[in-house]
């Protein structure tokens, strides 16, 4: 054993390789999500702050789509497969001679789960001080239970030294009775736990190599091993089914709210409100009930968002409101508003002091600074200048029936509403257009664009073709009368 005391431990392996047959479900128990990420996406990120020289994920169970996804979200982890043996000890033996393939690992070695998303790197750290700082072989991370279940209980001599690890099938009754219980995580000395491995065998009552063994195994061969407690039972919560997962996603977005209230943001409704750990919150911005922050998305100070919005990887400015609006992908600058009820598609670009108003749907469409969308209209894939007006009812007719097409619109246009833009037209800068109009042709800087068709007026029609109805009695009270002739005007 070295007596050298490391900030970051010298590999890191996390245990991927379960079925989760208790999931019920298509998708490996490792790749649900919370907060954002999938569990062993929570698990990989938090190793990888700890800055290990080496780290390695054990798969088995649909190995390819597990390792593809793990290494789609850190493209340095080495993937491991387990092999037929069964047990957490065989995973991580098989871990550890992985990682040995590259040059033997030498120092502190830790090992987590991939179904363990609330597991914080603080806590990892503080595991690696008091394992190297006690000398100890091995040291487990522990917490207390009341009703401890199924989980192995930690066995302490008069001392309080850690003697054994014993899993609640093999327990005795009074074994049972323990309330401390072992997380399954541990800090090893790389050594020690390559020694061991080698004495740990499957006879136990689930036949498995199981990797409490190794504590033992190090104490009767005459080394320190430990447990480090910590108070918070949810870090290491795992998730085995949808019960357990929806209550660790309360757990962790209720700690994300709070987060972000501490550093300033006013969050009216922590309830109904979920924040994404990969959300970025600047000060002083209020985030009103039903709101979900999604992926990547950051917000400017001094902003308003919600309520009743859900936004995925979207860019926000500083002073920005946003009510009742879906979007994705898009982003929104300093002093825009949107909403109520915008859908914001991929590739909007608001410019400053923009707006997207009501009923209206953005897909690769630029906005330029103090243009407006006011209402019930649809914009797809155009260029819109700055401080233009798009009329109510409008939409940039964008698809052919084969290709999609772009059209652009100039500086201080004034359009009417009601109006059809048949891609691809330019508008040049301060035209003006009629309601109701269907822009076919390019229009130039300047000029009306109009559809010239006369209004043609039926007089009587109603009281002959819709005789006995209330429009018919009606329109008779009014003084309207019968046209046998059929006669029209263009009134």
């Amino acid at each position: 054993m070295t007596d050298t005391v490391h900030n970051a431990p010298s590999a890191v392996i996390v245990l991927a390789a379960g079925a989760g047959t208790r999931m019920k479900s298509q998708t490996p128990k490792v790749m649900h999500g919370i907060g954002g990420r999938s569990m062993v996406e929570h698990a990989i990120a938090a190793a990888r702050e700890l800055g290990p020289q080496r780290l390695a994920a054990v798969v088995r169970h649909q190995r390819d789509k597990v390792a593809e996804h793990i290494l789609s979200f850190d493209s340095e982890v080495s993937i491991v497969d387990q092999d037929e043996i069964p047990g957490t000890g065989r995973a991580v033996e098989v871990g550890l001679l992985g990682l040995d393939e590259s040059g033997e690992v030498e120092g502190t070695v830790v090992v987590t789960y991939g179904d363990v998303p609330l597991l914080r790197s603080e806590t990892l750290r503080e595991l690696i001080a008091f394992h190297e700082e006690g000398q100890n072989a091995v040291t487990v991370l522990t917490t207390n239970i009341a009703e401890p279940g199924s989980y192995g209980r930690i066995v302490r001599n008069q001392a309080g030294e850690v003697t054994a690890i014993v899993e609640a099938k093999d327990a005795t009754a009074e074994q049972l009775a323990i309330t401390e219980i072992n997380s399954g995580i541990y800090a090893f000395d790389a050594q020690v736990l390559r020694e061991s491995l080698t004495k740990v065998t499957t006879d136990n009552a689930q036949g498995e190599k199981y990797i409490t063994d190794v504590l033992q195994i190090a104490r009767e061969a005459g080394h320190r091993t430990a447990a480090l407690a910590i108070e918070d039972r949810w870090e290491v919560e795992g998730a085995n089914d949808r019960v357990q997962l929806a209550q660790l996603g309360r757990k962790l977005n209720d700690r994300l709210v709070e987060f972000h209230m501490r550093n300033g943001v006013t969050i009216v409704d922590p309830q109904t409100t979920w924040i994404d750990s990969t959300v970025t919150i600047e000060n002083d911005v209020t985030i009103l009930p039903g709101t979900q922050l999604q992926g990547k998305t950051t917000i400017g100070r001094g902003s308003v968002v919600g309520p009743d919005s859900t936004l995925k990887d979207i860019e926000i400015g500083e002073n920005v409101t946003i009510s009742r609006t879906h979007g994705s992908e898009a982003k929104i600058e300093s002093g825009a508003t949107v909403g109520p009820f915008a859908y914001l598609r991929p590739g909007t670009l608001l410019h400053e002091s923009g707006k997207i108003g009501t009923f209206v749907e953005t897909k690769n469409a630029e906005i330029g600074r103090g243009s407006k969308l006011p209402h019930l209209s649809y914009a797809g894939d155009v260029t819109i200048g700055e401080n233009s007006n798009i009329g109510a009812a409008s939409v940039f007719v964008n698809y052919d029936g084969v290709n999609k097409h772009r059209s652009t619109v100039g500086n201080n246009v004034r359009m009417g509403s009601d109006n059809m833009y048949v891609a691809p037209v330019s508008i040049g800068d301060g035209a003006y257009s009629g309601a109701g109009t269907v822009i076919r042709k390019d229009v130039p800087a300047g000029a009306l664009a109009i559809n010239e068709a006369p209004q043609r007026n039926i007089e009587g029609w109603v009281i002959k073709n819709r005789a006995g109805t209330d429009a018919a009695h009606a329109a008779q009270a009014a003084g309207a009368e019968s046209n046998n002739s059929s006669e029209e005007s263009d009134k």
